[in-house]
């Protein structure tokens, strides 16, 4: 065999050692238990530690883009942050949300070493996210008027507005970033993305202070450099792709057969949207009914700072939601049930005990946190008195992302979508209503509601994957990647 697929070699022979030592029952239980972890630690941190970078450096880029608006004055910084919030992020839940799709099949066919496929499902997922990009085309260009309709002034939609034209090749950029990203983490190779995403922020901070100080663009320019830093992670993932020896068996070229199916492909797709989507969404209304009790200003600078510090934490649980979706649907693919489930207990718990750290870090510095952001006391103090429901969200955020990554890996997004639908939905916002308005418990309240609910779907998803056959769901496995392989795939079947 040569060389050049030690790579899968290697992967595949611990995904085997891995699966022989927790079916040995000749040696002792913690010796068993010791060596399976050892070997598991090591998958789930390759995985997990250059997906919390990218992602991190990700997040930092956008902000970064916000922090050089907001130099330009207290407009262009309005601006800017409610374009990124109130229409980017809203294609970038859609389009991730699609592109976990990739996330499923190419990991569960990695595993089940039917290489092929993942560059067919690769191309079909680019193909659906690159027409979902024309709709939303035109909801950027029309973004001033529906502003104006939910109610901003006709003078920050206009420099919203100006600011959300300069995204719109970042939408096409999402479309092609997401499929090439899933693809690559469902061969574990991630650590490729931390490097060209790191080069890539060194590149784009030099760009937007030449863009937006020397030239001179303003909004317009700033946002323009974001989506050519989006490009050009694009561009050189794909050249990696095309180049790289690790990809030699998965990525063959372009197919015809990409066009294929691609109905029924869009309808998972749809479904993985929907999942990730009402999840993104849950949290944007908690900033906006904040934003509609008194004092709203004092309530909002104190709710963003918080929602910053768990952004932050965010990102390390969604590396860790990658490593699950990746480990799972390997194992799954490989028929490895007996590793699945080991995976899901490992990778559950090491990222439970890094959000309780974090949420202990978040009360002994409770009093200090805010002067990071700000110097007012005001702020600082009610900042303080939300740590205890921050601590609390970061708690959650360390199991529920993970168990929404278990879902992808095993292919559960429709069930997880309507599981989302009725915690967060029908339970966290009309709590959360009641509590912050009816019952005058304002931040404190409208947040106690959205942990309730969060926390109802993480108990949910908790239970679920505990009561789990994964010999069951490897033999589910095999007939979708049987099915997927061919035209005639029905809905029912995915």
């Amino acid at each position: 065999m040569e060389s050049v697929e030690g790579g899968v070699i290697n992967l595949e022979a611990s995904n085997q050692q891995l699966e022989r030592v927790l079916s040995d029952t000749q040696s002792p239980p913690f010796k068993r238990l010791r060596l399976a972890s050892l070997i598991e630690l090591k998958l789930l941190f390759k995985i997990a530690g250059p997906a919390v970078l990218v992602y991190m450096i990700n997040y930092f880029m956008s902000m970064s883009t916000q922090i050089f608006s907001g130099h330009l004055g207290n407009l262009d910084l309005a601006a800017a942050s409610l374009g990124n919030t109130g229409i980017q992020i809203f294609t970038y839940g859609l389009l991730l949300g699609m592109g976990s799709t990739v996330e499923t099949l190419c990991g569960q066919a990695f595993g089940a070493s039917k290489y092929e496929m993942l560059g067919i499902y690769l191309q079909r997922s680019t193909i659906l996210l690159m027409l979902t990009g024309l709709p939303l085309t035109v909801i950027y260009i029309f973004s001033k008027h529906i502003l104006m309709l939910f109610g901003q002034s006709s003078t920050i939609a206009s420099a919203a507005a100006t600011f959300v034209y300069g995204l719109i090749p970042q939408i096409f950029a999402y479309a092609a970033n997401f499929p090439i990203q899933k693809f690559l983490q469902s061969q574990s190779i991630v650590a490729p993305s931390a490097y060209i995403s790191i080069a890539t922020l060194l590149v784009h901070l030099l760009l937007s202070w030449v863009v937006v100080y020397k030239i001179g663009l303003g909004l317009f320019g700033a946002s323009m450099v974001l989506s050519l830093s989006w490009w050009i992670i694009v561009l050189a993932q794909f050249i990696y792709i095309t180049k790289s020896a690790r990809c030699k068996h998965t990525w063959t070229g372009f197919t015809l057969e990409a066009f294929s199916g691609l109905p029924n492909f869009f309808k998972l797709s749809a479904s993985s949207a929907v999942m990730l989507c009402l999840e993104t969404w849950y949290f944007q209304i908690l900033v906006l009914l904040a934003g509609l009790l008194k004092n709203p200003q004092l309530t909002l600078d104190s709710l963003s700072i918080c929602m910053t510090l768990s952004g932050w934490g965010l990102m390390i649980s969604i590396g860790f939601n990658a490593a699950a979706s990746v480990r799972v649907s390997n194992e799954l693919g490989a028929g490895n049930p007996k590793s699945a489930a080991f995976s899901v207990k490992m990778v559950t718990s090491i990222s439970f005990i890094i959000a309780v750290i974090l949420a202990i870090a978040v009360l002994v510095l409770r009093h200090l946190i805010s002067y990071a952001f700000t110097s007012g006391e005001t702020v600082a103090n009610a900042v303080s008195e939300l740590c205890p429901f921050l601590a609390i969200n970061l708690i959650l955020n360390g199991i529920q992302p993970v168990l929404s990554g278990v879902a992808v890996g095993c292919g559960w997004q429709k069930f997880v979508a309507y599981v989302n639908v009725g915690c967060y939905y029908i339970v966290g916002i009309p709590l959360g209503t009641l509590l912050g308005f009816q019952f005058k418990y304002g931040a404190k309240g409208i947040w106690s509601g959205m942990i309730a609910g969060t926390a109802m779907q993480a108990i949910i998803l908790l239970w679920v994957t505990y009561r789990t056959d994964w010999k069951i769901e490897v033999e589910k496995t095999k007939k979708r990647l049987d099915k997927w392989e061919f035209k005639d795939v029905t809905p029912e079947n995915v």
